[in-house]
Formats: structure tokens, sequence, C-alpha cells
């Protein structure tokens, strides 16, 4: 934002200075990830930069720890080797498949959630609004200790269900958050002129409510999908050796062997992250446009 032409001195330093230290803290953010995609591409199994890939020297990249990763063994050797199997697909694959599953009631339950804490008639708006958000607030590993005592007692520790509903749990604060947000600034008038034309309570929330509450619903089931996609604790509170997700398999090379191939799969969710995030700002701004708001 540029600075108005009445700002003073002090205002122009203190504002180009809050800028510096802006960048600074970006810098020192993302810098530890921006250094893992060039290593993921590492000729050596060594996780530094050697002299040849300083001096650019072609031979010193390689794609053979994405080879690792997708299961293509071929000239990979020595470390590789040893993990040149489909646990690392095999593993996408079933936090794809948690993910999606708990998303999907994550952003039922949580659209649901938000809309009877956004309407007038609703009491004790907000205990029940702490209750909620509390997956966010208390500790995860506390979170997930109670989790791994709970469904012991009822029979889900070490099943796809007790997985799956932890990350419904975790995911859907995320929804009641974002779509209650979505509904401040929603026209009820809206609902009582569909009703008075004769439109049923379903009718009107699908035709009217639900478009203009959408990119709210869209923007609480990415954040739950990141949550439970890269979940680590509570997999292993409550997983068993069949719910072997990416996370586990990440944790699992670091401590039994460290090796490229780690990279390659925190390069592939480092740009994931991104697209899904850029999603995020995109759909951000056009429920500002759908509101009347001018984006700056």
């Amino acid at each position: 934002m540029a600075l108005p032409i009445y700002a003073t001195t002090g205002q122009r330093i203190w504002h180009y200075f809050y800028m510096a230290f802006c960048i600074f803290v970006l810098f020192f953010l993302v810098a530890p990830l921006v250094a893992v995609i060039p290593l993921s591409f590492t000729a050596t199994p060594f996780l530094n930069f050697t002299p040849e890939m300083l001096s650019l020297d072609p031979d010193a990249f390689s794609v053979r720890w994405y080879k690792s990763l997708f299961g293509m063994c071929g000239d990979v050797e020595d470390v590789a080797s040893t993990m040149c199997h489909n646990k690392w697909m095999t593993g996408a694959g079933r936090s794809l498949y948690y993910a999606v599953i708990s998303t999907l009631l994550a952003t039922f339950l949580g659209t649901l959630a938000a809309l009877g804490l956004s309407s007038e008639h609703m009491p004790a708006k907000r205990p029940i609004m702490a209750l909620m958000i509390s997956p966010l607030i208390v500790p995860l590993i506390i979170t997930a200790a109670g989790m791994a005592f709970f469904f012991a007692k009822v029979n889900l520790s070490n099943t796809d269900a007790g997985i799956i509903l932890a990350y419904t749990i975790l995911g859907m604060p995320f929804v009641v958050i974002t779509v209650t947000s979505t509904l401040v600034g929603f026209d009820r008038s809206l609902m009582r002129a569909g009703a008075n034309l004769g439109g049923t309570p379903a009718y009107n929330f699908f035709k009217i409510q639900m478009p203009l509450i959408a990119p709210g619903m869209i923007s609480g089931a990415l954040f739950a999908f990141i949550t439970a996609f890269d979940e680590i604790v509570i997999i292993l509170f409550i997983g068993g050796p069949q719910q072997h997700t990416l996370p586990r398999q990440m944790w699992s090379g670091i401590r039994q062997e460290i090796s490229p191939t780690i990279l390659s799969a925190a390069t592939i969710l480092v740009l994931f992250s991104v697209v899904l995030l850029t999603t995020l700002e995109l759909l951000r701004r056009r429920s500002e446009r759908l509101r009347g708001i001018t984006p700056h």
C-alpha cells in the first residue's frame, strides 16, 4: 500500500522499516521450504548442497528420488534401494482417502453447526462456539491422547473409522469459522422473500443461501483437507500398522534412515499447499465481490 503524499518523514521511515521487517520475517519462514526443492533433485544420497550443485553442474542433479517416491526403482541404488517400494504411494493414497472422507463430513457437519450458530434463536451461542473451536485451542497432543483413551473404550482405535472421525473433529472448526464469517454479511431478507414466494426452507437454502456462502464452505473444506492430509500426531496415537499414511511414512523415514526421497515428498506437499492457498485467495476475492466488497 502506497503512502499518502501528506505523510511525514517519520511516517515514511516507519513505513519502510516495517516493510523491510515483514520481508525479513517472510524470508525467514519461507527460506527453509525453498531450500528443500533443489535438494530434492540431488544425485547423491546426502541432504546437503554439494560443490557440483552450487556450480550448477548438470550431473549433480537427478530425479532418482522422485522415481523412488513413485516406485520406479530403475537406477535407484544405495540408500534408496531399501525404500524403493510402494509404501510412499500407498501412504499417499491412504492419506488422500482419509482426507477426502473426513473433509466431506467436516464440511457437512460444520456448515450445519454454523447455520445453527448464526440463527438469532440459538441459545448459548458463545459456549457452543467455544466448544466447536476447542480443537484449535487445545494442544493437539492433549486432544490426541484424549481420543486415544476414548476410542480404545469404544473399539475405534486402529480402525479407519476412528481415523476419519478424528480428522473430522479436527477439520470441523475451520468450516464453522469460515462459514460463520460468511453468514455475518448474509442478507436474511432474501430468505424471507423466497419464503413469501412459496419456496420451502430446503429449496431456498440450496437456491439462495448456499450459492452465497459456498466460498466460505469451500475455504473451510480446503483447510480441513490440508489438516487431515498432513496430520501425524493423531495417526501415531490411534492408528495401527494398517493406517500407514504419507506423513507417517515420512516420520518413519526420518527416524530410521534419512533419504532425499523425503525431500521429494516434501516438495510435492509444498507445491500442493501453494495451489490450495492460491485457490483459497481466489475464493476469498470471489466472496468479497459477491458481497459487494471491493478487494484491496
